[in-house]
């Protein structure tokens, strides 16, 4: 299968993202526009999502102009949060990768035409959605009550932390444009990775994730987790919430249990370094602690490439607990219902092993005029559990104000 790589002058950014928003693969960082459009070239399945290994580059040769990691034959999408159900990659028809300084590249398979795709894309233009009807899974009360009975687990020493999450599922008044969506958290969130992939069941997760879960480029790795988070108030000055986040004990305690655990996870194979204190990572209604991670490859042979990464390290402590095994076993029985693709990885790898992998957290689920949001709260022994509902309520608030008029 053969691809060809040119250097191309900039294409129009929101036309771009509003066509890989409604029906292809948008993953969208701060610095690179990635889009990957025309239908797959290549599916690759994977019967478990935490069992990935190296995908089916060696089927696909790539001629032309050279150009950056990531900008040739990319394979992109999401997984699921559950490792042990199933996930797939693809390798997109088109793929077109555009830098802020106006560099950009376009990988095509075949006689696939980027322009014929451009041409006739509706500008974006819906509004926020009335609401026809909502239900919370489970009620805030629940919720409350499960986060209680995790802190007991937490208290007899089962585990040191795990993080419990709560869903809104609802209806609109019509049918919800992915691209209006995309456009508006572009606009509200433009520190964040935007992202909007198709689902396995015919959904699509669409969102705007401040969290960068592993990057592979070469020997070197990097990672930016958060925990410890608080509601930013709007038309305020978020000096003082943002100092008082600095010296929460609680919020530390949860922060630095997630930093510990990554750096011991990725030492065996990297000389590791961490930032030696968090810093304030402020979004437009939340703010949370963030700490750098960066390695390098010390082995004398290939380094594991970024899927290899992602198979050691999802789930981390932000979206799963520690001990992991024991953590995971603890959100089934509590949540009762799967994840999906909240909280999994979102992202791409290209054939050399280097890619880009963001936690799938502050996204809502689409089809027609239905949505699905989710958001959790780090549990650990000295939580308040009206507290961490709370939490979820404001981090679902940080969605769903792109997607809603009413308040939820």
């Amino acid at each position: 299968m053969r691809f060809q790589r040119r250097a191309i002058a900039p294409l129009a950014p929101a036309t771009l993202r509003a066509l890989a928003a409604r029906s292809g693969w948008l993953v969208e960082s701060p610095t690179m526009l990635r889009c990957g459009l025309g239908g797959s070239a290549l599916t690759w399945e994977l019967p478990e999502a935490g069992s990935v290994v190296a995908p089916p580059f060696p089927e696909v040769t790539l001629a032309g102009d050279d150009g950056p990691p990531g900008t040739g034959v990319v394979a992109l999408g999401s997984l699921p949060f559950e490792r042990a159900r199933p996930g797939s990659l693809h390798i997109p028809r088109i793929l077109v990768t555009q830098d802020r300084e106006g560099h950009a590249w376009v990988t095509t398979r075949g006689a696939a035409s980027i322009a014929s795709l451009l041409a006739g894309v509706a500008e974006p233009t819906q509004e926020p959605v009335d609401i026809r009807s909502i239900a919370y899974d489970p009620t805030p009360e629940e919720y409350a009550h499960r986060v209680a009975q995790a802190v007991e687990r937490l208290r007899r020493g089962e585990l040191r932390k795990v993080v419990l999450a709560r869903a809104i599922t609802g209806i609109a008044s019509e049918e919800i444009d992915p691209a209006a969506l995309a456009q508006r958290l572009r606009v509200r969130e433009p520190h964040c990775t935007l992202y909007s992939v198709p689902t396995r069941l015919g959904r699509r997760y669409v969102g705007a994730s401040p969290e960068l879960l592993v990057r592979r480029t070469g020997r070197d790795v990097a990672c930016h987790p958060l925990a410890g988070t608080i509601a930013l108030p709007s038309h305020v000055a978020p000096d003082d919430y943002e100092a008082w986040l600095l010296g929460s004990h609680k919020n530390r305690h949860e922060h630095d249990v997630l930093v510990r655990d990554l750096v011991e996870t990725l030492e065996p194979d990297y000389d590791v370094a961490a930032d030696p204190a968090p810093r304030i990572v402020a979004l437009r209604s939340v703010a949370h602690l963030g700490t750098w991670v960066t390695g390098a490859y010390r082995g004398a042979e290939d380094p594991p490439s970024a899927l290899d990464l992602l198979r050691r390290l999802h789930p981390t402590a932000a979206v799963g607990g520690i001990p992991r095994e024991e953590a995971e076993s603890l959100i089934a029985r509590l949540e009762g219902h799967p994840r999906g693709p909240y909280a999994g990885p979102v992202g791409w790898i290209d054939a050399e092993g280097d890619g880009e992998w963001w936690i799938g957290i502050r996204g809502v689920l689409l089809r027609g005029a239905t949505f699905e949001a989710r958001a959790g709260a780090g549990i650990v022994d000295e939580s308040d559990p009206i507290a961490e509902r709370e939490e979820t309520r404001d981090k679902l608030l940080s969605v769903l104000s792109a997607l809603l008029r009413d308040r939820v």
